[in-house]
């Protein structure tokens, strides 16, 4: 049962982009990918709209006119080529860390529902060990359907015996506010991705921040939706 004194339980968290600032370093690492496979060019801009989307779906969406089964074949083939020139761990956004801490303090249960691949998140807990302890769940697009399928989110429900309006979804993209509007879960967006406000916004975010260091305030002036015990 959830504290009623407040609307959440779980706060869920999406990675890049919303946590984490790697949205330049995510389109430059898959340029480097496409032009050493030699695959028709992409802009900047198409590959940094698909942030958030499981490696599959954004092959799909980049290359409809390639087999996505070959593509993923040529790309475990680069990595594994090009594995040690990796570029580091992308930062977590300026407050981000210090917000996790305050809503663990505070009694959330706190999750990450990410596009990225298991081993990929593994990577970014192996270097943000505070963050990887604060999680007490994760979910990545490999293990469950990609976004914005809300399967992710469905699992983690199903884990902590929450119904949807004890959670709230944090993302960046349309990806995150449409699995979470799926379940009729709420969602906050932040700005400081890959997706704009207008677009969360329409997609059903709640509200609108932006960076995720500012969630802690608007879940305090949000108290007032809680259904008194």
């Amino acid at each position: 049962m959830g504290n009623q004194m407040r609307r959440f339980d779980l706060i869920i968290f999406d990675w890049d982009g919303t946590l984490a600032d790697s949205a330049a370093q995510i389109v430059t690492s898959m340029q480097g990918a496409i032009a050493a496979l030699n695959l028709p060019p992409r802009s900047d801009h198409e590959i940094r709209d698909l942030i958030g989307l499981g490696m599959n779906d954004v092959l799909t969406r980049l290359f409809p006119e390639l087999n996505v089964d070959d593509l993923m074949r040529l790309l475990g083939a680069y990595r594994e080529r090009f594995l040690s020139n990796q570029p580091p761990e992308a930062p977590l956004f300026a407050g981000a860390l210090a917000a996790l801490e305050k809503l663990s303090g505070q009694g959330y249960l706190l999750a990450v529902a990410t596009g990225k691949s298991r081993a990929g998140l593994r990577r970014s807990f192996a270097h943000h060990t505070r963050v990887r302890e604060l999680m007490s769940s994760s979910r990545t697009a490999d293990e469950t359907a990609s976004k914005p399928d809300p399967l992710m989110l469905k699992e983690l429900l199903e884990e902590f015996e929450l119904p949807p309006e004890r959670a709230l979804m944090v993302g960046d993209t349309e990806y995150d506010a449409g699995m979470a509007a799926a379940l009729n879960m709420p969602m906050a967006g932040v700005e400081c991705g890959v997706h704009n406000g207008e677009r969360l916004r329409q997609f059903g975010a709640e509200v609108v921040l932006e960076y995720a260091a500012h969630l802690p305030v608007w879940l305090a002036r949000s108290q007032g939706s809680a259904v008194p015990a």
